[in-house]
């Protein structure tokens, strides 16, 4: 591999390939330059089963997937209201994946009761195990906490959210993930919120209720089927009607049960 400076931006690995071409990653896409030195828009269609471009294409497969699993953990951290340990953002912190899903989220430190001083929150710029975490707070300060864990609260959580989403916007912050942004619903203080939970719990037991009945009925019915299974059929000699057998028995039921199910 060799390491050479295009005329633009960074210094990349380029990658040697066939016809004079050579390949790099760019965070995840796969670029590619020709014999001249000048970058294509796109990997020319007779290189796309190349060895490298392949390879190449792999590894860019598996940042993205890297980069899905971290958003998904920190957004696991947000919506719960977890405390994370901040000697943990230290050892994440110099992974691009982690930093672009953590960088210029909201964090507060934990104080010994577990709970969060919200007064000392800001916007998380840096974590170091040296110098500890790094945020600009609300007064537009870059400080450091010494915390051993901080939280990332969900924005239902965070008192004068309008304030800091406008605090936001003057600070040019750009969350890899939505925090202050994303959409809560407050509940107005004129509504009772243990009668919502009163509401769901009602449903809850009717439907465990319907259940258990389904339940009985469908172990009913299938004791009738084996018992019309080993009873010995039963034929009239004046009858021309032929028995009813265990199979027709079993559509019979199936057939009951679909009925009770109907409103």
């Amino acid at each position: 591999m060799e390491s050479r400076r295009s005329g633009r931006g960074p210094a990349r690995g380029w990658v040697e390939t066939a016809g004079g071409y050579a390949v790099t990653l760019d965070g995840t896409q796969v670029l590619c330059r020709n014999a001249a030195g000048r970058t294509l828009k796109q990997v020319p269609a007779k290189l796309r089963d190349d060895a490298e471009v392949v390879r190449l294409r792999q590894l860019a497969e598996r940042l993205e997937r890297h980069e899905r699993e971290c958003r998904a953990q920190v957004d696991t951290w947000l919506m719960r209201s977890l405390p994370v340990p901040a000697r943990l953002l230290d050892r994440v912190w110099p992974d691009a994946a982690w930093q672009g899903a953590l960088r210029d989220l909201v964090v507060a430190p934990v104080g010994a009761d577990g709970s969060a001083v919200v007064e000392r929150a800001g916007f998380l710029r840096d974590a170091d195990p040296e110098r500890g975490i790094g945020i600009v707070d609300l007064d537009g300060d870059s400080v450091r906490l010494d915390a051993e864990q901080v939280l990332i609260p969900h924005p239902a959580l965070l008192e004068d959210l309008d304030d800091l989403r406008e605090f936001a916007a003057e600070l040019g912050v750009e969350q890899g993930l939505d925090q202050l942004f994303r959409e809560v619903w407050p509940r107005p203080e004129d509504i009772d919120g243990t009668a919502r939970v009163g509401c769901v719990r009602r449903r809850q037991v009717r439907g465990a209720a319907a259940r258990d009945r389904e339940s009985e009925a469908y172990t009913g019915g299938l004791a009738a089927i084996k018992a019309q299974e080993t009873r010995p059929p039963s034929i009239s000699s004046t009858s021309s009607t032929p028995p009813r057998t265990a199979h027709t028995s079993r559509h019979a039921w199936q057939g009951a049960r679909t009925d009770r199910r109907t409103p």
